[in-house]
């Protein structure tokens, strides 16, 4: 079957996570992508070795690429890829602040010279404010944008465990690119774009950006538990946690009657709305702690099960792993073949290799010559 974007070529001049991530997208949907590479090669190769001799990070989000080794400051180099970008249609950049603008490789400057093409510059921070010329990586914008402040425990902030900021901006700039090619399509013309990081976690932060600005709220770090429903957290039973969460109150007396066998709970007015619950949240614990204490996991999830409600167990990467619900697909390194999990979008993909640096160097050469 052919994949929905299937003859559409994309070049990118991509390291670490969010650029890759975008391309990565555009490649599992079947865009022949070109990826540009200095002869040492991007930095994610040079992370870990942990897939075969391959970064896990390489290996993650290069799948499907081709890598050819450029010197953009060389003459010929710098032709072919403006052959190159003659016949692209998509380019993606996430290099440091005006480093393609001073190669004139930046995204206006590209839709002026190819106007059907859809070019699109990652950065840190939006060019037209005061932080646009600031250097940014996933954990600076996790700190900047106060993901931080409501992450971890009430003792200390922490960072989310994978690159959120580098995930959601690549993710942003996926759309961003399938919504101007759509455009395109109707206009006959492409368009130059800017995805910003703190934009995207910005966004993110939207609910406790609205319980600060309109409520005079801060929203406090509670660890596992959730800071806005409650109860919404893991709960110790003799051998293990699990999660559970009551969002609404159909929920709440289901989990009093049914559960937790306290009929007398869901009318009490400490705990009669999701908001009184926040306020005695403790008093709460008081009243649930000591049920799921007397079960096992399995016991509990059992009871929630019979009540129709959700639960969740708090697993290691090791459970994940080994999870029924985990699709995975395989892919190639030079070292030997893998399996990771699936794309969501394209859970079916076919094995795909990652590209040992320059390997398409000399045939895109011929090619565009």
């Amino acid at each position: 079957m052919t994949r929905p974007l299937a003859g559409l070529l994309v070049v990118a001049i991509e390291q670490a996570v969010a650029a890759p991530m975008c391309t990565a997208r555009l490649a599992d949907a079947g865009a022949r992508v070109i990826k540009i590479e200095r002869p040492e090669g991007d930095t994610a190769r040079h992370y870990d070795a942990a897939v075969h001799g391959t970064s896990a990070y390489f290996a993650w989000l290069n799948r499907g690429k081709e890598s050819i080794v450029l010197d953009l400051k060389v003459a010929d180099d710098r032709r072919l890829v403006e052959t190159i970008l003659g016949k692209a249609d998509v380019f993606v950049q996430n290099l440091a602040p005006g480093a393609t603008e001073r190669l004139e490789l930046g995204a206006a400057q590209l839709t002026c010279r190819f106007p059907k093409l859809v070019a699109l510059d990652i950065v840190g921070y939006g060019r037209d404010t005061p932080s646009g010329d600031l250097r940014a990586y996933d954990l600076l914008v996790q700190a900047e944008s106060g993901l931080c402040s409501v992450t971890g425990s009430p003792e200390a902030p922490a960072k989310v465990g994978v690159s959120a900021a580098d995930i959601a901006t690549g993710m942003n700039a996926h759309a961003a690119i399938v919504e101007a090619l759509y455009e395109r399509e109707r206009t006959g013309r492409g368009r130059a774009i800017e995805m910003a990081m703190f934009d995207g976690l910005a966004d993110w932060m939207n609910v406790p950006l609205l319980h600060h600005d309109y409520a005079g709220r801060a929203t406090l770090r509670h660890g596992l538990a959730h800071a806005a429903i409650y109860p919404y957290r893991p709960f110790a039973c003799r051998d293990g946690e699990v999660v559970i969460v009551a969002q609404n109150a159909d929920e709440w007396g289901r989990l009093c009657r049914r559960v937790l066998n306290r009929p007398n709970l869901v009318d009490d007015p400490r705990f009669a709305s999701n908001t009184a619950r926040l306020t005695y949240r403790d008093a709460l614990d008081a009243e649930i702690v000591p049920v799921f204490a007397g079960w096992t996991v399995d016991e509990a999830i059992a009871r929630l099960a019979a009540a129709g409600l959700a639960w969740g167990r708090v697993s290691t990467v090791a459970d994940l792993s080994a999870h029924p619900a985990l699709r995975r697909i395989s892919c190639e390194v030079p070292g030997g073949t893998f399996s990771l999990a699936a794309p969501p979008l394209h859970p079916d993909l076919a094995t795909a290799t990652v590209p040992a640096l320059g390997a398409h160097t000399d045939a895109v050469r011929r090619e565009f010559h």
